[in-house]
């Protein structure tokens, strides 16, 4: 689950970690509000939507009057921002931070994320800060530090200390820089974060060192544990579909393509995605219906699908092993006359209760096309599509 900048700040805040003074505004009298309680002299009027590089696309403005910050916010909400990571379609702003200016002396890099080759968080630091950290390690992985954190003990000062001189934080300014990424290592940590960003970590003319920018992900596995960051969820930054996905505990992701594909198993799921791309085709959607399916999830998993305009055919792709065949096949046909479905389906069924599931679609009546393997399957689905 991601969340906004402002609100990974508040979190950030409540742990002690040093962070601009800011308020969030959803419309310009609010902006105008926040700029006058800030009562800086210089203010910055952010963006807020789920995706890096606003700053390039033109969504973050400094503000020297409440008149420029009241032409700011005036031009930025509802403004369709275009970065690097929305794709060409952009995401409308909704939201802004006004925040204090900054006096910017040097800008780094501070990160952590989960390594899956080591099983370990690492914290990252670079003091290329303020550019995409991925152009970094293209350009000059030299300039990029690790550090693996033991999670029987954690990250430790000596480690952050280590950090903060390859980095070449200023000597006088070492320890508030332990002590911030101490303090993000917590947050990481207590709230389960898939990735805790922060780019740049700034140091200011007074002699601080705070986080400019900030993001938070969370690992969604573990939100059952934080009913308080369900509280930061933002829908409008969300496909609709994926959200309708997520009430049935189905893993809905959409994608570019026209076939859509229904299949049990995040692996099988990529296999079906690669080999439909294989066969020339383009998938329409990632969707995961789980290893217990019901009939109600399959009936909702149709639905979820056929509410792209995109798709011009489905396949569906299922491995009986927890999940039966009969099951599945019952739901199918349950699905396909309460959805009225017309365009082209084909099914391939494998594994508990394979036969019973292949004569109750045979027996359905439906125009369903039945596969033998997964290629056999992707092939169908690409000529009938094409």
């Amino acid at each position: 689950m991601n969340i906004h900048e402002y609100q990974g700040k508040e979190i950030l805040r409540s742990y002690g970690v040093a962070v601009p003074n800011g308020r969030v505004a959803f419309t310009v009298e609010e902006a105008v509000e926040a700029a006058k309680e800030l009562g800086s002299e210089i203010c910055v009027v952010k963006a807020q939507i789920h995706a890096g590089g606003r700053g390039k696309a033109g969504g973050v403005k400094v503000a020297k009057s409440l008149d420029e910050v009241r032409t700011y916010a005036s031009e930025l909400l509802g403004k369709v921002l275009v970065t690097h990571q929305t794709g060409p379609e952009g995401k409308e702003v909704k939201r802004l931070l006004i925040e204090e200016g900054c006096d910017i002396k040097k800008e780094y890099y501070i990160g952590l994320v989960v390594d899956r080759a080591t099983s370990r968080v690492v914290l990252m630091g670079s003091e290329e800060g303020g550019t995409e950290i991925e152009e970094v390690a293209a350009k000059t992985p030299e300039k990029i530090f690790k550090e693996y954190i033991d999670p029987a003990v954690g990250l430790q000062a000596f480690q952050a200390r280590r950090m903060a001189f390859n980095i070449n934080i200023p000597k006088e300014l070492v320890n508030q820089a332990v002590k911030f990424m101490m303090g993000l290592y917590q947050v990481f940590v207590e709230k389960d974060c898939s990735i805790a960003e922060i780019n740049p970590l700034v140091i200011t003319g007074d002699g601080k060192v705070m986080a400019l920018d900030a993001k938070l992900n969370f690992d969604s596995n573990a939100l059952y544990r934080h009913k308080e960051l369900l509280e930061y969820r933002d829908l409008d930054e969300e496909d609709p579909k994926e959200i309708e996905a997520s009430k049935y505990d189905l893993n809905y992701i959409a994608l570019d393509g026209n076939i859509g594909c229904m299949v049990n198993g995040a692996g099988l799921a990529m296999a079906t995605m690669d080999i439909i791309k294989y066969y020339g085709g383009e998938p329409a959607n990632f969707l995961d219906v789980g290893g217990g399916a019901t009939a109600e999830k399959v009936t909702e998993a149709f639905k979820i699908i056929l509410s792209d305009p995109k798709v011009k055919g489905i396949f569906v792709n299922i491995f009986g092993g927890i999940m039966k065949c009969d099951v599945i096949a019952t739901g199918i046909v349950e699905a396909t006359k309460q959805v009225g479905l017309e365009l082209p389906l084909v099914v391939r069924l494998e594994g508990t209760n394979v036969e019973l599931g292949k004569k109750i679609l045979e027996e359905s009546g439906l125009n369903i096309t039945a596969a033998e393997s997964m290629a056999d399957g992707a092939q169908k689905i690409v000529e009938l599509v094409g």
